[in-house]
């Protein structure tokens, strides 16, 4: 089966990403039914022209798009939606989970005849607007391949990285690198300021040399200017993220200390109730 515009879908999940990516599909004239756990964060989208999706309903929609936070938010769902389900239908995961959760679902999935997708995605809040998300997909080639329309409207890139799981043991690598970088970043910050460097110059000045990323010209301002609104990362999804990498790596009998300890200045700092704020205020655990 190819899908294409016509093709109906119901979207789990209006979170930071999936609510971006929902309004993306709208605009681009796909029917769109949403469903969030709190409804009124469907609102907005629905005054675009989306659905409000009746769990119950989901049989009628061919490919079903989630968003979720974690493993248990996933999970949750997908036992509420379970009983519905019919096969042939495509579930194409954006969250980043666990790959032993990840492979527990698609295995449940695959007793109905559905098709697990896990689809993990990097960009960030920008890259869901634009539409220029980078996509690690594991799972069936030729539904992968059928999702193209889907896709194109969402990501500027969509690698398929092997079976199930491996989408999600590709993002968990990507978030190894944001996360611990952004340790590095906050602490590289601080050093400038107390060396009586203008940490606002900072990026501009790295730019295009070997310490430039994405996350450096995105955090380095953030933490110089004490600006972490609007929210772009959430602190409990880089160290969630990064806590899924420690445990992969332990799976696999690898030793990541720098990791390691990267989870940990995450973790206190989650914990001294920063869960829920930008990751640019990492800055304030160093200091």
């Amino acid at each position: 089966m190819q899908f294409d515009q016509t093709t109906k879908i119901a979207f789990l999940g209006m979170g930071l990403m999936g609510s971006r990516m929902a309004s993306r599909l709208i605009q681009a004239g796909f029917e769109v039914a949403v469903w969030n756990r709190t409804a009124s964060a469907c609102d907005a989208l629905i005054a675009q022209g989306a659905q409000l999706l009746q769990l119950e309903q989901i049989a009628n929609y061919p490919v079903v798009l989630i968003c979720l936070a974690d493993d248990l938010a996933v999970k949750a769902v997908y036992e509420q939606i379970e009983p519905y389900l019919v096969a042939q239908q495509v579930i194409v995961d954006f969250s980043s989970l666990s790959v032993q959760q990840t492979l527990e679902l698609a295995q449940r999935a695959q007793a109905q005849q559905v098709i697990w997708i896990d689809s993990p995605v990097s960009g960030g809040t920008a890259g869901a607007e634009q539409g220029s998300l980078v996509v690690f997909a594991g799972g069936d080639e030729q539904t992968i391949s059928s999702l193209a329309a889907i896709y194109q409207v969402l990501s500027q890139r969509v690698t398929r990285m092997g079976d199930s799981g491996t989408g999600q043991a590709t993002k968990i690598c990507n978030q190894l690198i944001v996360a611990a970088n952004s340790t590095l970043i906050a602490e590289a910050v601080a050093l400038a300021g107390r060396a009586g460097v203008d940490t606002t110059l900072l990026a501009p000045a790295l730019a295009g040399g070997f310490a430039d990323s994405k996350p450096f010209q995105i955090l380095a301002p953030r933490m110089a200017t004490q600006t972490f609104e609007p929210v772009q990362w959430k602190v409990q999804t880089l160290s969630k993220d990064l806590n899924n990498a420690v445990q992969l790596a332990a799976a696999h009998a690898l030793n990541i200390p720098v990791a390691s300890q990267a989870l940990s200045q995450l973790k206190a700092h989650q914990e001294n109730g920063y869960s829920e704020t930008d990751l640019a205020t990492v800055i304030q655990h160093v200091q």
